[in-house]
């Protein structure tokens, strides 16, 4: 009962529907319904397109004609209608927004119901040759998992779903998508910005599409925290680099994307983009710290002016190629409004640096040695349009033109920040933004009133550009797999290493054999998870049983033991007495075991943690077994196999001599005197367990 309860805890905590308990979740339930309606609508044009086509009918294709038109008009109409909620960065915002420019977050891409029981079951029965009966809450599962993942929650415990079924996906793959064929699974997904349907059969697909959500979540974890603290920006900084990481991932692993949002220039621009927005928190972060002092000021005006820069790189890689057709025209009119801003808010810095004094009353004071070396290297080299040479001011009156060079250039930035705001009508909303950009405006005017009657106004020149610089440098934080690890839903099925969709094995068989108390049942096994036959005697009883090497121990009497380590199986071999029964399978595909070419499993050395024999020696020799001496394997590399852990060190070749002789008896025939000394001689030189 308490194990019901878990399970009905469990899947209903991650069956929740976010999307209807907030603002971020409504907005990601129109999302998803404008998605289906334009799915829709592409299928009628589709169909109609091919009916015009098809048709000789004058009057017909006249008709499919203005369907056509109407078709279109409608798909238009619900592209605008999604633009316009990708534009609706103010939703995802924190508290703090007031005085912040809105951050530029992504929405989630949608994706259809799948039901996998029906094609699984089918391939569990075909493929594995089990009931599928046994599997049903495995899919049932699987199933509410990828539900659940489909409308993560926006904290953590959404990043966690979300990476939890990522890395269930690799289970999955494994177990029922062979590379040859296709179990009539389609992955439907829709593209983040434009609702257009994107389908494939590859679990690939799958996992690009989960990847990008979890890079889309950051986005939006980013977004939402408190940037009027410290600890909020520091937050936020962390979010948008993992957001960038993954990208960059997804940029470096997934080729061939089939939906615009997953293409390499568009995963470019979005990198670009987190990095330009983490940079954002950190100068707004800077500006909590400002002392006040003429030289913080100066560094802050070279930190605004590298936001600025990087604003500038993400506008290069909006408006390159297909790109500028794609992204929402909302966030091209922000990314240049953040471009002017920031510039200005750079003059604006040096503006007050040099003449704030001034506007309170006070007389211009001599400038610190270290302001004066950051004026040193705060402007670029002068350009043709520059009609004076700007040195560091040594003079009240230089001090003043340079100041009000810069304040006058603030002023004239921040209109043209307004002049792109006023131009976007899907800005026009959002009064913050409004508010914001006017308050900084009027701040550079309110600056220069100062001196409105003041002749030196009338001789300010256009001031050089401000040289960016940082003291914070970013780096991408790659996504972490291991630190969300999960347990095969379907491990029932065994070691999937073995048993996957790729290799392929003979139905089970059951095994039984008699033996008296002076025969032995003529095999050998090795390995671990699942047991493998090692070897079979000739004429043994085993070898009467049809048993061969490398048969797959999948059963004894009605225990399951794919997953049962090499000692526990020896134990149950052992316990049967003089009667044991078996389940074997017999791997059909001649690549499975990757050894070397000329060897066979009993090449293998027994100087490995897996290599023993397992079974019962005749009763003579009963009073020899039950001996496990270990192995350090340390210095050995591990070589893969699909039968259990093999190391490199055990596939020696086969030699001649007595001492290798005596280290390959076989366990299971009785011994002679001689034979048993010269064993327990050896036991510190080998690693056997019952022989």
């Amino acid at each position: 009962m308490t194990s019901i309860m878990k399970i009905y805890c469990k899947a209903t905590k991650k069956g929740s529907d976010p999307r209807l308990q907030t603002c971020r979740g409504k907005l990601q339930n129109r999302r998803s319904k404008l998605n289906q309606e334009i799915n829709k609508e592409l299928m009628l044009r589709a169909g109609a397109e091919n009916l015009y086509n098809a048709t000789s009918n004058k009057r017909m294709k006249e008709q499919v004609s203005m369907e056509l038109q109407f078709v279109n008009s409608n798909l238009q109409l619900l592209k605008e209608q999604l633009s316009e909620l990708n534009s609706s960065v103010e939703i995802y915002q924190g508290n703090g927004m007031k005085m912040s420019i809105p951050m530029i977050p992504l929405g989630l891409k949608e994706t259809k119901e799948i039901d996998f029981r029906e094609p699984f079951k089918e391939f569990i029965c075909e493929h594995y040759s089990e009931d599928p009966a046994k599997y049903d809450e495995a899919i049932t599962e699987f199933m509410d998992l990828r539900g659940a993942m489909r409308t993560p929650e926006r904290d953590e415990s959404g990043v966690a779903l979300l990476f939890e079924y990522f890395n269930q996906l690799y289970f999955i793959d494994r177990r029922f998508f062979p590379p040859d064929r296709s179990l009539g699974i389609y992955f439907e997904w829709y593209d983040s910005l434009t609702g257009t349907p994107s389908c494939q059969r590859t679990v690939a697909f799958e996992k690009a599409c989960v990847l990008f959500n979890l890079g889309a979540l950051y986005t939006q974890l980013g977004a939402r925290h408190d940037r009027t603290s410290a600890a909020g920006l520091d937050a936020a900084v962390n979010n948008f680099l993992r957001a960038a990481g993954m990208f960059r991932y997804l940029h470096e692993t997934f080729t061939n994307a089939p939906s615009k949002d997953l293409s390499p220039e568009v995963l470019e621009m979005l990198i670009h983009l987190m990095l330009a927005q983490a940079r954002e928190c950190l100068y707004e972060k800077a500006i909590l710290a400002n002392k006040d002092d003429t030289e913080t000021i100066l560094e802050l005006a070279q930190e605004s002016t590298q936001v600025s820069q990087e604003y500038t790189q993400v506008l290069k890689s909006i408006t390159a190629g297909s790109v500028k057709d794609y992204v929402p025209a909302s966030w091209l009119a922000l990314v240049r409004i953040k471009i002017e801003y920031y510039r200005g808010m750079a003059h604006f810095s040096v503006a007050e640096a040099l003449l704030a004094p001034l506007t309170e009353g006070q007389e211009l004071g001599r400038l610190s040695d270290k302001a004066r070396e950051i004026l040193q290297y705060l402007h670029l080299p002068p350009t043709s349009n520059i009609t004076v040479e700007v040195t560091v001011p040594n003079t009240r009156r230089e001090r003043i033109l340079l100041g009000l060079a810069h304040g006058r250039e603030s002023v004239m930035v921040h209109e043209e920040a307004l002049r792109q705001y006023r131009m976007c009508r899907d800005l026009k909303k959002k009064n913050n933004l409004d508010n914001l950009l006017r308050y900084r405006h009027e701040g550079a005017v309110s600056l220069l009133e100062v001196f409105e009657d003041d002749d030196d106004l009338l001789t300010v020149f256009d001031p050089p550009p401000i040289a960016p610089s940082t003291k914070v440098q970013l780096s991408l934080t790659a996504p972490d797999f291991s630190t969300h690890r999960v347990e095969d839903v379907f491990k029932q099925l065994g070691p999937v290493a073995v048993f996957s969709a790729k290799h392929q094995w003979s139905s089970p068989r059951p095994v039984s054999i008699t033996r008296t108390a002076t025969q032995g049942f003529g095999f050998s096994v090795r390995g671990d998870a699942p047991v493998v036959i090692a070897g079979v005697d000739r004429g043994s009883l085993a070898e009467r049983a049809s048993m061969q090497e490398g048969d797959l121990v999948v059963g004894i009497g009605s225990r399951d033991v794919k997953w049962m380590p090499h000692d526990e199986v020896v134990g149950l071999i052992r316990d049967s007495g003089n009667s044991l029964s078996l389940t074997i399978v017999t791997p059909c595909d001649k690549t499975y075991y990757k050894l070397p070419k000329g060897k066979s499993i009993k090449d293998i050395s027994p100087h490995s943690t897996t290599s023993s024999s397992s079974g019962v020696s005749s009763s003579g020799s009963s009073s020899s077994s039950g001996v496990t001496s270990g192995c350090n394997s340390s210095n050995s590399s591990s070589t893969s196999s699909h039968y259990g852990s093999i190391n490199s060190s055990t596939l020696s070749s086969t030699h001649t001599n007595n001492k290798d002789k005596r280290n390959s008896w076989n366990p299971f025939k009785r011994s002679t005197s001689r034979e048993l000394k010269l064993k327990a001689e050896s036991l510190t030189e080998v690693n056997v367990i019952l022989r």
